[in-house]
């Protein structure tokens, strides 16, 4: 059954989010609805962006400083999210960030936040669009958030992971 909540655009901010993401972020967001959907899961939450930005986007791989063994294991984790460990979070919302988000039908305070977060990175480093990398690091802005459990379970230093994605910002595409 398909919940109503995740039925909502699939802009975060209700108006003018959508046109400033990527092609691939955008299909980040679809995949990860979804992947909520599937779940039976009410909002679209960080653990849901993280495991569709990790799972489709290749070049975020790149700031794990374990490598390709490192993206593995998350991605273990965050499969075990939807089967295991995961369903302590079912029914409930996440909202470790305050105010930020509120209101946004079908995600999570904290997910909305860290969407916008993206848009915020991608136009400090001087882009229209946010990519997968912007999101990446916008999810471990809010240490509290689920997407940062999952990263911290699956072993990920998540100070490391910032570094990494402070020193290499993302690119804009070319051709």
């Amino acid at each position: 059954m398909r919940s109503p909540a995740l039925s909502a655009s699939p802009d975060p901010a209700g108006s003018g989010f959508e046109d400033r993401l990527s092609e691939p972020l955008t299909a980040v967001v679809t995949g990860a609805r979804r992947r909520a959907v599937r779940d039976g899961d009410n909002q679209l939450d960080t653990a849901h962006l993280l495991h569709t930005l990790v799972e489709n986007e290749p070049r975020v791989w790149g700031a794990f400083a374990g490598g390709p063994p490192q993206v593995v294991r998350l991605l273990g984790y965050l499969v075990q999210r939807t089967i295991g460990y995961g369903i302590r979070w079912s029914g409930t919302v996440e909202n470790s960030v305050t105010g930020a988000g509120d209101g946004v039908p079908g995600w999570s305070p904290a997910a909305a936040a860290a969407m916008a977060s993206a848009v915020g990175r991608a136009v400090t480093r001087g882009a229209f669009l946010a990519e997968g990398p912007d999101l990446l690091a916008a999810l471990t802005y809010d240490r509290q958030c689920r997407a940062v459990e999952v990263l911290r379970r699956a072993g990920v230093d998540v100070d490391l992971l910032v570094t990494a994605l402070e020193g290499a910002p993302c690119q804009a595409r070319t051709g």
